[in-house]
């Protein structure tokens, strides 16, 4: 028995309401049937109940089979046994796919798309020709002005450079057929912007991809000039592009088609406006992705190292959601392992600021604008330049112990030998640093690891005991003076006991840099209680950050305006409570719950129109009233 029907007209009936393929390649490959039934939808179709449950009721050797009635169905042929029809078959339908006049058409692409995602190192489908059908499809709809217009073709060509993308994301050999295959000229008509912001976002996706690879990289640099100065542009406008065309816009004016790729029929305003906000991320991501790999190399360094574009990577961080994601640090990390990228960006002092503060936070991207602060110290030409900026910053980094991607020798040690690597001629006056700060930051780098170094060592361990119980005196009377309102002399006391630790002291250095940290908070006095906090964080490590440091240093952030890095701390300190509590519901600290809010809103891009990974706490108010007085009563 033979029941004829069209797999296309099944599945292109619930594309509105929110259709996504979540086969596996198998499941494809074995007949339309499974494909419909894996989707959840053959049951909501016209069929027999009846018969489908005489079809459930059959063994699996004399399953009823389907057929399809169409002529030239792809999902039919890729169910055929025969190796050699199959794979002829299937080169057809890559041939005249562009040529079918088939309002369905965007259910294949669907379906070829998750293919390509689920296997993009299987070379079967990119030997057919599918790079070439793509091209194809991609032309027609830019060319042909009905075209997109008929069905849900306004989709093919988002689709189309998704498959491209995916399957040259790994291997050269398939990014070298796409270059065959003529897959540039399209790509390149969708980043010049001929459709919208949502085929730009995959057209820059596949030409990085693309552009990974060696042999592939040179077909692109026929574009050279043209893809360096788009992507430079997509990447410093895409907030303002994606916020003007389609997030300012009410619902029933948005385009029907940008809707249905976001939310897949599922969802309302509030969740396109959060899939707008993750796309446009992406899409700049993706740009500075593509800017990279000319980066790395050393082509066109005059048009990426613009002065004003330089600035503008300071503020593209990927956003909370896509911190692994390639960023504007990660760029200029790029850039400074070449002269002219260091000459341009020692020159920026914004550049400067933005990476000294990075290396002072929680980012994910901290070591990256280490390691970029470094590059800039380690260049003879450039070192004076930014010397006398960074040492300031530095310097409360010298005991940052090792951090992801740091290597064997930890961090602190790399950063004091560059610091001090032309200490001895600036104290015999061979050289002079015009910044009296610096220079005291300088000093006091060569006195923490050098001089108490060797003080250190020849402490006997009488000293050392004399020391612990002089240290625990200090600690308990600026606690006292501190809860008496005499902050000065709280902070006066926590120095002198600062002075007379150990260096292997590190409890009891924590604490005291995090109680001064809190006096300087009450004195207002954000910079140096930044300073503390991230001294006492180095000294506590990246895997057990201290709690009360992490929140002082938010605090901080937040009073210097400085959003991002405080809502990271905050972060950080919640994940620190979800981490060490007891299994169970864990109440996360009010105060945390309002700062990391308040931050949320104020580094979206959209504003309060995303109002992305807020989070609701019942319990937080019952836990804590308040930041400022829980401080006082965890002081140790």
């Amino acid at each position: 028995m033979e029941w004829p029907i069209n797999c296309h007209q099944i599945l292109s009936r619930h594309l509105a309401s929110g259709l996504e393929f979540t086969t596996s390649p198998q499941s494809l490959t074995v007949n339309p049937f499974r494909l419909l039934m894996s989707c959840n939808i053959l049951e909501k179709s016209q069929i027999s109940p009846i018969w489908l449950r005489r079809h459930k009721n059959l063994t699996r050797k004399h399953r009823t089979q389907l057929k399809c009635i169409k002529t030239c169905c792809l999902l039919c042929t890729m169910n055929e046994l025969d190796p050699f029809v199959r794979r002829s078959g299937l080169a057809k339908c890559f041939s005249q796919l562009h040529l079918i006049e088939d309002e369905d058409l965007v259910i294949t692409l669907n379906g070829l798309w998750n293919v390509a995602l689920s296997q993009p190192d299987d070379a079967e489908f990119p030997s057919l020709g599918i790079f070439k059908c793509m091209a194809k499809l991609i032309d027609r709809s830019i060319n042909d002005g009905n075209w997109p217009s008929r069905g849900k073709n306004a989709c093919v060509p988002y689709y189309a450079a998704h498959i491209i993308g995916s399957y040259t994301m790994n291997k050269a050999q398939l990014a070298d057929i796409a270059i065959k295959s003529g897959v540039i000229g399209p790509l390149m008509e969708l980043l010049r912007g001929k459709a919208s912001w949502i085929e730009q976002r995959v057209a820059v996706r596949a030409l990085g991809h693309l552009a990974s690879h060696r042999r592939a990289f040179r077909a692109i640099t026929i574009h050279e000039e043209e893809i360096i100065s788009l992507s430079k542009n997509i990447a410093s406008t895409c907030f303002g592009t994606v916020y003007n065309e389609f997030v300012r816009l009410k619902s029933h004016k948005r385009v029907e088609y940008h809707r249905d790729l976001m939310t897949r029929g599922c969802g309302g305003l509030e969740v396109e406006n959060k899939k707008a906000e993750e796309w446009a991320s992406q899409l700049q991501c993706w740009s500075l992705y593509l800017l990279n790999c000319f980066a790395t190399k050393k082509r066109s360094l005059n048009l990426i190292c613009d002065r004003e574009f330089l600035e503008d990577l300071t503020g593209m961080w990927g956003g909370l959601q896509n911190q692994s994601s390639f960023s504007g640090v990660c760029l200029i990390r790029s850039l400074c392992l070449t002269k002219d990228g260091r000459r341009s960006i020692a020159n920026s002092k914004q550049v400067i600021v933005t990476l000294c503060n990075l290396s002072r936070s929680s980012d994910k991207r901290q070591y990256k604008a280490i390691e970029s602060i470094l590059s800039l110290l380690q260049d003879q030409e450039t070192r004076f330049v930014v010397i006398e900026f960074v040492v300031p910053f530095l310097v409360d980094l010298v005991e940052l112990k090792t951090i992801r991607g740091g290597g064997s020798t930890t961090v602190g040690d790399r950063i004091t030998r560059v610091l001090l690597q032309d200490y001895g001629r600036i104290k015999c006056g061979q050289l002079a640093l015009k910044n009296k700060k610096s220079q005291n930051a300088l000093d006091e780098v060569w006195n923490l690891k050098v001089e108490r170094r060797k003080k250190d060592s020849m402490t006997s361990e009488q000293d050392v005991s004399e020391r612990k119980v002089m240290v625990g005196m200090l600690k308990r009377e600026g606690n006292q003076k501190f809860l008496s309102g005499d902050t000065e002399e709280a902070v006066a006391v926590y120095t002198k006991a600062l002075e007379l630790c150990l260096l292997n002291m590190i409890k009891e250095r924590i604490v005291l840099y995090s109680n001064r940290a809190q006096c300087h908070l009450l004195l207002r006095e954000a910079k140096l209680a930044i300073s503390d906090t991230t001294r006492a964080l180095c000294l506590s490590g990246a895997l057990g950050p201290h709690s009360n440091s992490l929140w002082r240093r938010s605090q901080a952030y937040d009073m210097l305006g400085m959003a991002r890095q405080s809502m990271v701390d905050c972060l950080m300190l919640i994940n620190q409570w979800t981490k060490f509590k007891a299994k169970g519901h864990v109440k996360i600290p009010y105060y945390a719950v309002r700062m990391f809010n308040k931050q949320i809103s104020a580094t979206s891009p959209f504003g309060t129109s995303t109002p992305n990974l807020k989070i609701i706490d019942s319990g937080a108010r019952e836990s804590m009233a308040s930041g400022d007085q829980v401080d006082q009563h965890r002081r140790r």
